[in-house]
């Protein structure tokens, strides 16, 4: 397609030409011609026209006309949306269902958060604000004064 790299200019090349070479058969059979006749011969028809004409042809039966199809009732387009509002109505009531579900769940935890807050902050006031019973607890004692549990005892 492209020329090849050679040191002459292009104007240098000899121009080729190539003839094609015809082929010729050496003998030529022609394929039989075999009739192929129809099945059934058609009935050949004369009309007359109102001029005079006489017209022949074949006879063609009339095209059958399509059995018309009984409509349905109800077209499938609406019973497919019905059917997909029957569907997301179901859908709705288990996504309803699924929903309070977890907002009675987040209710119970909170209560039970806050039921734990409730108890544990009782146990330390109960802890901190005793006055019965000075056992335990840290003593420090400072220049002879004995500090116990927030009590000086002096």
């Amino acid at each position: 397609m492209y020329p090849e790299h050679t040191g002459q200019a292009p104007a240098h090349r000899a121009v080729e030409v190539h003839q094609p070479t015809p082929i010729t058969p050496t003998s030529v059979t022609p394929a039989p011609l075999t009739p192929v006749q129809p099945g059934q011969v058609p009935t050949v028809a004369s009309v007359v026209l109102p001029d005079g004409r006489v017209v022949t042809g074949y006879a063609i039966n009339p095209a059958q006309p399509e059995p018309v199809v009984a409509k349905p009732v109800v077209s499938r387009a609406a019973v497919n949306v019905a059917l997909g509002g029957v569907g997301f109505l179901a859908v709705s009531g288990g996504l309803l269902l699924l929903t309070t579900f977890i907002t009675a769940l987040t209710a119970l935890v909170t209560q039970l958060i806050t039921l734990t807050a409730v108890i544990f902050g009782g146990w330390v006031a109960v802890r901190v604000f005793s006055a019965s019973g000075h056992q335990g607890g840290t003593t420090v004692h400072i220049r002879k004064a004995v500090f116990k549990r927030n009590h000086f005892n002096g």
